[in-house]
């Protein structure tokens, strides 16, 4: 097997079942990847310089197709269920075999990376990403920690991710569902991906080993689906929310640094970015909605499954011909306003729960109690609107626990618990910010204005909220402040902008018992501090 690039002298592929390769290029520059790509017929150039790809069969995750392996090491840790599917072992093995086979032969590409940009070497995880094509790799470069060209001779990771998207399985003698596959085995420190080009399998895949690693071998770490930004006086600040809830656009503030857009741990005394990129969504994108990401989309960012204005090579953001799920992936480093490195100094001030409300019950701002941030928490709500997903023509309530149901191998009771411990001894605020409707439900009632959405955060953040009274919402026992600079009074308090009071009381209601039973699959693991937090859902309305 020929070898370029650079590399730790002592590092065999051979170790992990990689033999008789054509050639291993080892952590080439983002220019040698587009070149390998281009020349491979993989891609083209959009005018701005960002390398268009498309990644086949798969434009997103497959979450019926994600596993882990279930031995010694996570049978009686894993939540195992529909999120969760069990793998066995030689099966893994085997798989894995398989998949090492399949690159006889071919060029691989090598990277080194990091996660997780902790002070505390304990937390960070070393990482090599082999991978089939030149475009992935380019991906984990984009997203990963990339080391100093001086650590990469005396590289030692830990964990090993193998993507071979051309390889298909034979799910009768393979073991899976079907012939794609994203399979972590904790044990054997592996996470194999195969059948999908689509790169965010890469992404997420450590994300969940994360979600295992951090809470089972630390007892301070907490690892979290959210944004993150910190004041100029050091003041950090939490963003969680599901799709179409504001994360992206209102944790990216001019007078804020960006500590990272998606995923994050809260350390002891530090908050730290898993990644060293941004994975974010491009359709219908414009410079006048969301002009960091997209000025960051040029060369060495990765644009997925977008079409060119025909004729040109400048990209139609507006073209949904392949799929609503267009991404790009840029390092970090192509927002101005980032944070290097990708962390900050102490424990966060304020914490934000989105949430996208299109029955317009909730209010636009509430403050929690550890008790209600652990229950929200918990419950991950928003709702979904005509346009987001296919067949919805009106509102659909979605609960994903910790917002961000689909990485957690462990049951979501224990990342609250440790929410719950860290905001008692932090003293952090937890906010419920609506960004959703008022007035009455979508199609009915209006969407919350950005700014009014902006001028509470800013007022939460600015500590002007603490000079306020607060009401309390008789269903939802949520405290409401009575006023918010720059934000009409009669908008805080979400039942006084409908016309119809018992419409809005009924809605309410509705809307409660909705909780109360997604939260029933969670009472076994729970606390009662936890569980009385619930909304109450009123015998008569």
């Amino acid at each position: 097997m020929q070898e370029i690039g650079l590399r730790n002298p002592s590092a065999n592929l051979e170790e992990i079942g990689l033999k008789n390769c054509k050639t291993a290029y080892w952590n080439l520059t983002p220019e040698e990847l587009v070149e390998h790509t281009l020349c491979k017929g993989m891609g083209q150039l959009a005018d701005s310089g960002a390398l268009v790809i498309q990644t086949g069969e798969f434009t997103g995750r497959s979450p019926d197709d994600r596993f882990i392996v279930k031995d010694s090491d996570t049978a009686d840790k894993v939540n195992w269920g529909k999120v969760n599917i069990p793998f066995d072992g030689r099966k893994f093995d085997k798989l894995w075999r398989k998949c090492c086979n399949y690159l006889k032969k071919k060029d691989v590409y090598v990277r080194d990376v990091h996660a997780n940009a902790s002070a505390n070497p304990d937390y960070q995880l070393r990482i090599r990403v082999v991978t089939e094509y030149p475009w992935s790799n380019q991906f984990a470069n984009n997203m990963f920690l990339r080391p100093e060209r001086s650590e990469l001779d005396r590289f030692d990771p830990r964990w090993t991710v193998l993507c071979v998207p051309g390889f298909k399985a034979n799910p009768a003698e393979d073991g899976t569902r079907q012939h794609n596959f994203a399979i972590v085995n904790v044990k054997k420190r592996r996470l194999l991906i195969g059948g999908t080009g689509y790169t965010g399998e890469i992404k997420k895949g450590i994300f969940s080993v994360i979600n295992f690693v951090l809470p089972t071998r630390s007892k301070d770490a907490l690892p979290m689906h959210c944004s993150a930004n910190v004041g100029k006086d050091g003041d950090i600040a939490l963003f969680f929310g599901l799709s179409g809830t504001g994360k992206t656009t209102l944790s990216a503030d001019p007078n804020r640094p960006l500590i990272g857009d998606d995923e994050h741990a809260w350390g002891e005394n530090e908050v730290f970015n898993f990644e060293g990129g941004c994975y974010a969504k491009t359709i219908d994108l414009t410079e006048e909605k969301e002009p960091d990401i997209f000025r960051a989309i040029r060369h060495g960012a990765i644009l997925e499954n977008v079409k060119f204005i025909p004729g040109t090579r400048t990209v139609d953001f507006s073209d949904r011909s392949v799929t609503e799920n267009t991404r790009v992936s840029y390092p970090i480093h192509h927002i101005s306003n980032a944070v290097s490195p990708s962390r900050a100094q102490g424990d966060p001030k304020n914490i934000f729960f989105l949430t996208c409300d299109a029955y317009g019950i909730l209010p636009p701002i509430s403050q929690l109690t550890p008790e209600q941030a652990m229950y929200y928490f918990i419950s991950g709500y928003t709702a979904r609107v005509a346009g987001t997903e296919v067949g919805i023509k009106e509102p659909k309530s979605t609960f994903s626990a910790c917002f961000g149901a689909p990485f957690l191998p462990l049951h979501p009771a224990k990342y609250a618990a440790l929410l719950g411990k860290k905001l008692r001894k932090s003293k952090a605020k937890v906010w419920l910010i609506n960004t959703g409707w008022s007035g009455g439900a979508y199609g009915t009632g209006s969407r919350i204005k950005l700014s009014y959405t902006r001028a509470m955060i800013t007022a939460a953040l600015n500590g002007e909220l603490a000079k306020v009274a607060f009401d309390n919402h008789e269903v939802f026992d949520l405290s409401i402040p009575v006023s918010c600079p720059g934000v009409p009074s009669d908008l805080l308090n979400p039942r006084n902008t409908w016309a119809d009071k018992k419409a809005y009381d009924k809605m309410a209601n509705q809307l409660a018992n909705e909780f109360v039973n997604n939260f029933a699959k969670y009472a076994d693991e729970a606390k009662a501090e936890i569980l009385a937090a619930a909304p109450r859902v009123l015998s008569k309305v």
